[in-house]
């Protein structure tokens, strides 16, 4: 079902859930006007649907270890479809690498990275340039703080 077809409930109920995923479906349907049973088969409905992707804990960076916050502009020599399908599955599967997008401008990519420390964050960059040969160079920028980190997606009212 795409984005524009979930009713008003529905994107109450997504809204809700995007602010704490372990809401009981008793108080969703509080919240909302539906019994629990009719609050879980849309919560079903929009995961098979591929709607709600993943339900997950936040986590505090710095309470686990990954106090440095660093963004990084990576720029590739050829745009050879072999070189950056390479290149994506690097970033892909490195776990350091929070967010990874595809971008328009100087660089070909910009990518969120959460260090240890400048030793871990020195690692990882040269196992990126060590292992993806086609990346021409990286511009990284140190994160001083953070003033919001977003997780949830904003839902338009239902039309």
């Amino acid at each position: 079902m795409p984005e524009n077809e979930l009713d008003k409930i529905d994107r109450r109920i997504l809204n809700l859930l995007q602010k704490d995923a372990r809401r009981p479906a008793e108080l969703i349907g509080a919240d909302v006007g539906l019994s629990a049973s009719a609050v879980q088969r849309r919560i079903v409905r929009m995961r098979e649907e591929g709607i709600i992707l993943a339900e997950v804990a936040v986590l505090d960076p710095k309470r686990v270890g990954r106090a440095l916050t660093m963004i990084v502009d990576v720029e590739v020599e050829r745009e050879r479809p072999e070189l950056v399908a390479s290149l994506k599955q690097w970033i892909v599967t490195e776990p350091c690498i929070q967010e990874a997008w595809y971008v328009t401008g100087e660089g070909d990519y910009v990518l969120i990275v959460l260090a240890r420390d400048v030793e871990d964050f020195e690692a990882l960059m040269q196992r990126l340039v060590a292992e993806n040969a086609n990346v021409r160079r990286f511009q990284t920028r140190v994160a001083l703080s953070t003033l919001k980190r977003g997780m949830s997606v904003p839902l338009d009212p239902a039309p």
